[in-house]
C-alpha cells in the first residue's frame, strides 16, 4: 500500500477519511497545533486517530512559527479583513498546510488529502500549498469529490464501528492562538445571532480591569510590566480577557470561490492588541508611514486569506511592514469590561504630540502667524486656480 499523509484535526470529516482511505492507503495522519490544543486533547486525537486505523499519527508543534511566520506581520499590518476579523482561521490553514506537505516529503508519502468540502475557502488554501511545494504528490479530497453530507459521514463511521459523540457537536469550533471561529446553524442564515452558548469562553468576571501591553519594535513583549516573549503575552492576555466575553462577532466576506460567507468568532487577545498596536501607531509613525502601511497591510491580509502566502510579493511587504516598526515602542493603557474594552492612552519614548512643538487647537511654538497665513495662501493655490478659470462654467 502506498503511503497517504492525511490532515487531520480529529473532527468528523477528516475521521471519515482516515476510515475511509485506511482501506486503501497506509495512512499517517498528522495535525499541527497552531495553539488552542492542550496536552490532554492532543493524546484524545491520538488515541481516536489510530482507531480510525491509521499507521502512525504525528503532531507537530507550530505555534512559535505560527507566531514568527504569520501573526507578527498581522500585528504589524493592524490587519483585520473587512475592518472586523483577524483572520484567525485563515493564517493558521497556511502554516498547517506547509507543515503537513513538508512532513509529507520527508517521509516520502506518495499522496496527501484533506477533509475539506467544495464549498468553502480552505481547498483552495491547502491544494495551493500542496501542489506549489510537492507538485508530485498527488491531492485526494474525500469529502468535497464525494459531495457527502453530515448524516452520511456519520452512517459510514458507523457502520465501521466507529461510533463517537458526532452528533453533540452542534457548532464547529476551531481554536487557534489567534482566535476561535463559530459555525454553526445560525451563521447559514443572514439574520440570526449566535446564542451566547456558542461561544467557548463565558463571562466570568464583571467591573473593570487596568491592563498596560508593552510593545518593543512592533511585537508584544509584555503584559503589565510582565515581560515574556510575544506567544506568551498573547495567550496570558487572552485569558485575562476572555473572561470579560471580549472579542466576539461574526465576520461577513468574499470567498475565494466567490459566494458570501458568515462566521463567528472570538479573538479577545487578537482585537485588543491590534487596536493597542495602532494607537502606538498613531503617536510614532508619520502620515506618509501610517498612509501607505494601510493600503499595502489591506493587501498583505487579502493574499494571506486567499492562500497567496508563497507569492514573493508577500516577502515584499513584510519586509515593508517589518522596517516600518523600528520606533514603534512603549507601552499601551487599557481598560477591560464586560463585551468590550477601551484604549485610554499611550506612553512612548517616539510619541511624535510633543509638547515642544506646540499643542493641537492651544499653542503653536514651531512658527509664527505670518508664517501660518503664508503656508495657508499656498496650500489653497491649486483649488483657488481652478475655482477661478472655471467659475463661469
Amino acid at each position: 500500500m502506498k503511503k497517504l499523509v492525511i490532515a487531520y484535526s480529529g473532527g468528523l470529516d477528516t475521521s471519515y477519511c482516515a476510515v475511509s482511505l485506511s482501506k486503501q492507503y497506509d495512512v499517517h495522519a498528522v495535525s499541527v497545533n497552531t495553539g488552542g490544543f492542550s496536552i490532554e486533547e492532543i493524546k484524545t486525537i491520538e488515541k481516536n486517530a489510530y482507531k480510525m486505523g491509521v499507521s502512525s499519527y504525528k503532531n507537530i508543534d507550530a505555534v512559535e512559527s505560527f507566531y514568527t511566520k504569520v501573526i507578527k506581520y498581522l500585528v504589524f499590518g493592524n490587519i483585520l479583513k473587512n475592518n472586523t476579523y483577524p483572520l484567525s482561521v485563515s493564517a493558521e490553514r497556511i502554516i498547517q498546510a506547509i507543515e503537513i506537505v513538508e512532513y509529507a516529503k520527508k517521509i516520502g508519502a506518495d499522496y496527501i488529502a484533506h477533509g475539506s468540502t467544495g464549498a468553502g475557502n480552505d481547498q483552495v488554501r491547502f491544494d495551493m500549498i500542496f501542489q506549489t511545494l510537492a507538485p508530485n504528490i498527488k491531492i485526494i479530497t474525500p469529502i468535497r469529490d464525494q459531495k457527502l453530507t453530515r448524516q452520511e459521514e456519520i452512517d459510514y463511521l458507523k457502520k465501521n464501528g466507529i461510533n463517537l459523540s458526532w452528533e453533540k457537536a452542534q457548532y464547529s469550533i476551531n481554536k487557534g492562538l489567534w482566535g476561535t471561529s463559530v459555525g454553526g446553524a445560525e451563521t447559514l442564515t443572514s439574520t440570526m445571532p449566535l446564542p451566547e452558548s456558542a461561544y467557548p469562553s463565558q463571562i466570568e468576571k464583571e467591573g473593570l480591569q487596568k491592563v498596560v501591553l508593552t510593545f518593543n519594535k512592533g511585537e508584544l513583549c509584555a503584559i503589565n510590566g510582565k515581560i515574556g516573549k510575544s506567544v506568551e503575552c498573547i495567550e496570558l492576555l487572552n485569558f485575562m480577557a476572555s473572561k470579560y466575553g471580549i472579542g466576539r462577532d461574526i465576520h461577513v466576506g468574499d470567498t475565494i470561490v466567490g459566494i458570501k460567507g458568515r462566521v463567528g468568532f472570538e479573538a479577545a487577545a487578537a482585537l485588543i492588541i491590534i487596536k493597542a498596536h495602532h494607537l502606538l501607531e498613531k503617536h510614532t509613525l508619520t502620515k506618509w508611514q501610517l498612509q501607505h502601511k494601510e493600503y499595502l497591510s489591506s493587501f498583505y491580509g487579502m493574499h494571506l486569506h486567499e492562500g497567496q502566502y508563497l507569492d514573493p510579493v508577500m516577502r515584499n511587504i513584510e519586509a515593508f511592514l517589518e522596517s516600518s516598526q523600528s520606533k514603534v515602542t512603549g507601552s499601551v493603557f487599557v481598560t477591560l469590561r464586560p463585551y468590550c474594552f477601551s484604549l485610554d492612552g499611550i506612553s512612548s519614548p517616539h510619541d511624535l504630540m510633543n509638547k515642544i512643538f506646540g499643542s493641537y487647537g492651544e499653542e503653536n511654538k514651531g512658527w509664527t502667524a505670518e508664517e501660518a497665513k503664508g503656508f495657508i495662501k499656498i496650500l489653497g493655490n491649486q483649488n483657488k486656480i481652478y475655482q477661478q478659470i472655471n467659475k463661469k462654467q
